[in-house]
């Protein structure tokens, strides 16, 4: 089959592996008929390098096709159209019982202390092939892909995999109160759908913070109260002059350690993907700072007693953190990787009408081959020809 893979930093190709094949007893194997290329994934094409190794296949937000399925697996069958989530998980663990999927004790990588095995995304989380191929091997596919129903196009349930229970989780851990006010730093794909549930929830101010002029223009064409950081010297202070001065009740970070500015942490990320893998590897994991911009700008901007959800990925292990302020305005932390099969059943009925109120069927603004996945990424990453969210159809 033919599959998308790492060969190194900016370095990604289309080469033609072995077909998987089941393996386990809970396995299934999924022709996947639409992949979407994620931020994180950029994270793994610029600074995640010294954990992936020449060849691993990348990508976590596929749907398909079921071709076969392991003998413990009942719930879906050969021919079932599925969404197949981001992290791998067992459904009846300590941790999945308690909806924390994402830390499922089955599927943990006890190897490098982190959480629930993922979709194509590195050795610190299983190293296990991913869905920007032909063909996708599914462990624990007994739980974890969720079907769906013939005739809408893929558009509107491929996002299952990973956007719209991230977004919802952002949102459920920002706990707006009811016709609060929230204001979601950076506009990608998960600000812009935080900012999308957020509305549809009942928010009744929402702010939306980005540089990217399309972005901007994105949010506030669906009533979001856009801040262009680059004509703001104080983000924050802006903010809070449209909110009585005090700040929004929460706020989301859909930024992360990609956010601009931070000089020293983007040199450190630069530095570390120079270094030799055995070197780099342990300096990330344990001496590892953070782009910290936008998660400063957070604690500045929410309100005294507010919430701050995290959805941003950060991998710092010594981030520094302005603990006075955060302790002497009361704030609230929340974060994690989403937990996708725990908000499945809320999103469900968002997407099984006719009326599309979160708007997937036109989220994507590019759809691209495989053999074109290359390109994706790069202008993914520079945000060219108005580049917001690509979905890979192999």
């Amino acid at each position: 089959m033919k599959a998308l893979t790492w060969h190194g930093r900016r370095d990604v190709r289309v080469d033609t592996v072995a077909d998987p094949t089941i393996e386990e007893p809970t396995d299934a194997i999924v022709r996947v008929t639409s992949s979407g290329i994620c931020g994180s994934d950029l994270h793994l094409y610029e600074v995640l390098g010294p954990f992936l190794d020449e060849g691993d296949i990348l990508g976590h937000e596929p749907m398909g096709v079921v071709e076969a399925v392991g003998r413990d697996v009942t719930d879906i069958a050969a021919g079932d159209r599925v969404v197949v989530p981001f992290n791998i998980s067992c459904g009846h663990c300590f941790m999945c019982d308690r909806g924390l999927q994402s830390q499922c004790e089955v599927t943990q990588v006890h190897e490098h202390d982190t959480g629930a095995a993922l979709l194509g995304y590195t050795k610190l989380y299983g190293q296990v092939p991913g869905g920007q191929a032909e063909l996708l091997r599914v462990p624990q596919a007994h739980y974890g892909p969720i079907k769906v129903p013939e005739g809408p196009p893929d558009d509107r349930f491929v996002f299952l995999s990973d956007v719209l229970p991230t977004a919802w989780q952002a949102v459920e851990y920002a706990d707006i109160p009811e016709g609060g006010s929230v204001a979601v730093l950076g506009l990608g794909p998960i600000g812009e759908m935080c900012c999308r549930v957020a509305q549809q929830r009942g928010a009744e101010l929402v702010f939306g913070v980005d540089l990217v002029a399309d972005r901007l223009e994105r949010a506030a064409a669906h009533g979001v109260t856009t801040i262009d950081a680059g004509q703001h010297d104080d983000v924050p202070a802006a903010i809070r002059a449209l909110t009585g001065g005090r700040g929004p009740d929460s706020v989301i970070d859909a930024v992360g350690m990609e956010a601009h500015g931070a000089p020293v942490g983007k040199l450190a990320h630069t530095l570390a993907g120079m270094l030799p893998d055995a070197v780099a590897r342990p300096l990330i994991q344990h001496a590892g700072i953070d782009r910290l911009a936008a998660l400063y700008t957070a604690i500045d901007t929410v309100r005294r007693g507010g919430t701050i959800s995290l959805s941003g990925v950060y991998g710092g292990a010594l981030d520094p953190m302005p603990l006075l302020q955060m302790f002497d305005k009361q704030i609230t932390f929340r974060m994690g990787q989403a937990n996708v099969r725990r908000w499945v059943d809320d999103i469900m009925p968002l997407l099984a009408g006719d009326d599309d109120p979160l708007g997937v069927e036109s989220y994507a603004t590019h759809h691209v081959a495989l053999a074109d996945a290359p390109a994706a990424y790069a202008a993914f990453q520079h945000k060219d020809d108005g580049t917001f969210k690509v979905l890979i159809n192999p």
